[in-house]
């Protein structure tokens, strides 16, 4: 087999699930004759094809079998039944930081960790230096990790992991490491891997990740293959599967848009009171909302809700219009609505419009578009915060006041 190469065929695994753990002989006494759990099938005949060099995304809902997938490949579990087989080293951050012990200093936890991982001591003491600074620990590398934020031991685990000698690199949500500046280098190392013609295996819940990363994916479903085919086309699948199901987990990490699909919402855009396009308004200008939507197919019309969020993602306002009311047809075809608000009630501040088409009933999600829209308000003169309050004063006189005076 060639290396970077990896072949699942027909692929099964099964755990047997006991619905309480004996471990006395107590509990085996007592718990006699009792159920003894069950089998569950994690992964049900999976087969698939990966080419050296090629980068392939596993996504899925939660329980789908994406990770048991990923550790059958990497050969932590062995599958039920059926056959797995990857030419050259794997390097897998499934658990950045498996294997680093407590007690031990960041830099012995590399010897340990990297020697777990295949490296030698004298490869590992030449690539200390370039591990340290990309995990960005140099003034703490010497303390014991137990004195460690979760950051920074996330940090020093993919640091170790990134710099492996690999030809097949198995990712499991490492994204979710540190803060923006850092995900950002660790996505330019995997790049970088992926540059070099080393294969990748990628599970995330982060649609645009797997975009940005994967010509192709495949959708795991209740432990089968859905669909294995571009990341645009698993992701759209992806996305319908969660149209009627309310999982946030699922839904914020990462899904810009999602639902049934039977109508869209093609393109929203923001303009100014001459119909030009925008994305910077004075506070109290004019904005306008224009909403490009298709039918695939005829139904009946839907209610089209929209929400006004902060940057920080507080809800600011929310809505919904029946489109009967504006005379929706109830056909296959295009429309565009309009949405005028005269005078912008926002002071300062970067702001987002998200739309929603969802049937009469408010329970079938046809289409949500998070983050359809973004725009920036500047607040006029001696105005502050988010929201622009318009009021007018005036002075009221007290009936028998005694007149203002100095002292």
């Amino acid at each position: 087999m060639r290396p970077g190469e990896i072949a699942i065929e027909r692929v099964t695994r099964r755990f047997h699930v006991r619905p309480k753990q004996s471990r006395t002989l107590k509990d085996l006494l007592v718990t006699r004759g009792r159920p003894r759990g069950q089998d569950v099938v994690a992964l049900d005949g999976v087969s698939a094809h990966v080419e050296p060099g090629e980068a392939v995304g596993l996504i899925g809902r939660n329980g789908s079998g994406k990770t048991t997938l990923l550790r059958i490949v990497a050969g932590i579990i062995r599958p039920s039944a059926g056959s797995v087989s990857a030419g050259g080293r794997i390097g897998s951050l499934l658990e950045l930081g498996a294997g680093f012990h407590p007690e031990f200093t960041g830099r012995e936890n590399v010897y340990l960790n990297g020697s777990i991982h295949g490296l030698s001591r004298r490869t590992l003491t030449e690539r200390m230096d370039e591990i340290v600074a990309f995990a960005e620990l140099e003034r703490f590398i010497d303390l014991p990790v137990r004195t460690y934020s979760s950051g920074m031991y996330m940090r020093l685990g993919f640091a170790v992991a990134a710099h492996l000698e690999a030809d097949v690199l198995l990712l499991d949500e490492v994204f979710a490491v540190g803060d923006e500046e850092f995900q950002r280098k660790c996505f330019g190392k995997i790049a970088e891997f992926r540059g070099r013609g080393g294969t990748i295996v990628f599970v995330s819940h982060d649609a645009s990740a797997v975009e940005r990363l994967c010509e192709r994916a495949i959708l795991l479903r209740s432990g089968a293959v859905e669909l294995d085919g571009s990341a645009q086309d698993a992701i759209a699948r992806y996305q319908r599967l969660l149209a009627d199901e309310r999982d946030p987990a699922e839904r914020v990490a990462g899904l810009r848009e999602w639902g049934s699909g039977e109508v869209r919402i093609l393109e929203a855009r923001l303009q100014g009171s001459e119909g030009d396009e925008r994305r910077q308004f004075l506070s109290g200008e004019p904005l306008r909302v224009s909403l490009h939507i298709r039918a695939d197919r005829a139904v009946s019309a839907p209610r089209l809700s929209f929400e006004l969020r902060d940057e920080a993602g507080l809800l600011l306002a929310a809505g919904a219009q029946d489109t009967a009311e504006l005379g929706w047809e109830g056909s296959a075809g295009e429309c565009l609505y309009r949405f005028d608000v005269r005078q912008l009630p926002l002071a300062d501040g970067r702001f987002h419009l998200r739309f929603g088409l969802l049937d009469a009933s408010g329970e079938h999600l046809y289409h949500w578009l998070d983050d359809a829209v973004d725009f920036v308000v500047y607040a006029a003169e001696d105005t502050r915060g988010p929201v622009r309050l318009q009021g007018e004063w005036s002075r009221e006189e007290i009936a028998g006041a005694a007149p203002m005076g100095t002292r």
